[in-house]
C-alpha cells in the first residue's frame, strides 16, 4: 500500500458535470485542484445519461426525416436502422467529450485521481486508486458531487430484457417491443426514441398522467402526439412483475390483471443519490432518510468547508443545475458572495418528439398558489418556419402575473413544446429570471421567419393587441 499526502486548495470527489465544472473553474480562478472519479470523467450526464440519450433520438429524428422525404420532393427507399452503427457514433461522441475534459483539466493543471474517494475528519480524503494503491489528499474545501444512480423496483432486476437507462444505452438492436416503467422525462425520451425507429411501445406510469408537473397544456400535446407514433400509454397503473419466455422477452402484469408481451423492459422511475461510497465518518455531513446530503442555500453541509451538489442533493436532477451550483459554490469559498441558485426558476428540456422546455410555474401551479395570472398561448401550426421545417406539432404558452387593473404584468413562467423548443427557451428563461414584464418582452425583435417569433407573438398577445391571430 502506498500512502502519498497532497494538500490542495479544492478536492472534488466526483468527475460528473457539478464536479467538473468546479474543478475547471476552481483552477481558472487560480485554484490548486484534485479531481477524484473511479470511472470515465463526464460522470452520468456524458457516459450514461444526457449525451449518448439525446444521440440515439437524434438517429430518430434522422429516420423521421427520411420517412417524410417525399413530402420535401425528395425520393428515397424506406429507411432501415443499423442500431450497431448508431451505438458506434454514440461512443465516438462520448469518447470525444470525456477526452476533451481529461484534456482540459491537464491543461489547467487539475490533478486527476483515479479511484474511489471518501471523505474523512479534517477534510481528509482517501481514495482507492483503481490500480491498488491508497492516496490521501487534504482540501482546504472540499466538494463532494457523487452524483446519482437509476432507481430500481422489487421484481424487476437487472438482467436479460430487464433495464435501466444505464443498460439501455449498450444496445446495439431496436427492440420490436418495449415496455417503459415510468413516465418521466427520461422514460418519455426512451419511449419517443424506439417508437420512432420502429419498436412497438408501451409507456406504464403510476401517476394519472404522464409527465407529471408539466403545464397540462403542454403534457396534452405530448401525450396526442405519443399516441399518433402508436405509443400506448396506460396511467394510474402499478406493474406487479414479470415473467420471462423462451425468446429473451418477458410478459409483465400490471394494473389489474392487465399484462403486456415485449422484448425489453425499461425501469426509469428516477434516480436515488450516490453517497454509498463517501464514508463520511467523523464528519458532521448529514445524509437524509431519502438518501440526499443536506446543505444549506450555498451547497454547504454541516461540515465547514465541505460543499455538496448535484443530483447528490435534493434540488432538480439537471446537468445545468449542477454547473451553476458548482459556480457558486466556487465564487462562494473564494467569498465572492454570489446569488443562490434560484431552482424555482431554472430552465427545464425534455427531448423526446415533440421537445419540451420550460422556465417558472405553469398556469395550474400558479392558480394552485393563490396567484391571479393571464396567459396566451400559439400553436406551432400557423408559424411559417414550422410549416417549412415540417414541425407544426405544438405551442408557445406564456404565464403573467395579473395586475390589478387587469393587465398583464410581470412574466412568471414560459411553456414550449414542438420543433427545436428546448433551442429556444433562452428568451423566455430571460424573461422569467429578470422578472421581466409582457410589456418590456414585447418590445424586442424577433427574426423572421423562425420558429422564435411565436414566442414574441404570444407575448405580444398578452399586451391586449396583436397582429397574427
Amino acid at each position: 500500500m502506498n500512502a502519498v499526502s497532497n494538500t490542495f486548495d479544492l478536492v472534488v470527489i466526483g468527475g460528473g458535470p457539478g464536479g467538473y465544472a468546479a474543478a475547471l473553474y476552481g483552477a481558472s480562478a487560480g485554484l490548486q485542484v484534485a479531481l477524484v472519479e473511479k470511472d470515465a470523467l463526464g460522470g452520468t450526464c456524458l457516459n450514461r445519461g444526457c449525451i449518448p440519450a439525446k444521440a440515439f433520438l437524434e438517429t430518430a429524428a434522422v429516420k423521421r426525416h427520411v420517412e417524410h422525404s417525399a413530402d420535401f420532393g425528395i425520393e428515397s427507399s424506406a429507411p432501415t436502422v443499423d442500431f450497431a452503427v448508431t451505438q458506434a457514433r454514440k461512443q465516438k461522441i462520448v469518447a470525444g467529450l470525456v477526452g476533451g475534459i481529461g484534456a482540459m483539466c491537464k491543461g489547467r493543471k487539475v490533478e486527476v485521481f483515479n479511484g474511489v474517494g471518501s471523505l474523512g475528519a479534517d477534510r481528509t480524503v482517501t481514495v482507492q486508486m483503481n490500480e491498488g494503491a491508497t492516496e490521501t489528499i487534504t482540501g482546504t474545501n472540499v466538494l463532494l458531487a457523487t452524483g446519482s444512480v437509476p432507481r430500481l423496483i422489487p421484481n424487476f432486476e437487472r438482467g436479460g430484457p430487464i433495464m435501466t437507462s444505464d443498460e439501455v444505452l449498450d444496445l446495439e438492436h431496436v427492440p420490436g417491443r418495449v415496455a417503459v416503467i415510468g413516465g418521466g422525462a427520461i422514460g418519455c425520451e426512451f419511449a419517443s426514441t424506439f417508437a420512432d425507429l420502429g419498436a412497438e411501445v408501451t409507456i406504464l406510469e403510476g401517476l394519472p398522467k404522464i409527465l407529471p408537473g408539466l403545464d397540462n397544456d403542454v403534457a396534452n400535446v405530448v401525450v396526442r402526439s405519443f399516441k399518433k407514433k402508436g405509443i400506448t400509454i396506460k396511467t394510474g397503473v402499478m406493474v406487479n412483475g414479470h415473467t420471462p419466455n423462451d425468446n429473451g422477452g418477458t410478459t409483465v402484469a400490471f394494473g389489474d390483471g392487465e399484462s403486456v408481451e415485449v422484448d425489453a423492459v425499461i425501469v426509469s422511475v428516477g434516480r436515488r443519490p450516490f453517497a454509498d461510497q463517501l464514508g463520511l465518518d467523523g464528519t458532521a455531513v448529514t445524509v437524509s432518510e431519502r438518501g440526499f446530503v443536506e446543505v444549506d442555500e450555498f451547497c454547504q453541509t454541516g461540515e465547514p468547508g465541505v460543499y455538496a451538489i448535484g443530483d447528490l442533493i435534493d434540488t432538480p436532477q439537471l446537468a445545468h443545475v449542477g454547473y451553476a451550483e458548482a459556480v457558486m459554490v466556487v465564487k462562494h469559498l473564494l467569498g465572492e458572495s454570489p446569488m443562490p441558485v434560484m431552482y424555482d426558476r431554472v430552465p427545464w428540456a425534455i427531448y423526446c418528439h415533440p421537445e419540451v422546455a420550460w422556465a417558472g410555474p405553469g398556469e395550474d401551479a400558479c392558480k394552485e398558489a393563490g396567484i391571479d395570472v393571464l396567459v396566451a398561448k400559439h400553436p406551432y401550426k400557423f408559424n411559417s418556419r414550422a410549416q417549412i421545417v415540417g414541425e407544426t406539432e405544438g405551442m408557445v404558452k406564456v404565464v403573467a402575473k395579473k395586475n390589478a387593473d387587469g393587465t398583464a404584468g410581470q412574466v412568471l413562467g414560459v411553456h414550449m413544446v414542438g420543433p427545436w423548443v428546448t433551442e429556444q427557451l433562452s428568451g423566455g428563461y430571460l424573461a422569467v429570471n429578470w422578472e421581466a414584464t409582457v410589456d418590456e418582452v414585447a418590445e424586442f425583435i424577433q427574426p423572421h421567419p423562425s420558429l422564435s417569433e411565436l414566442f414574441g407573438e404570444t407575448m405580444l398577445t398578452l399586451t391586449g393587441r396583436n397582429f397574427n391571430g
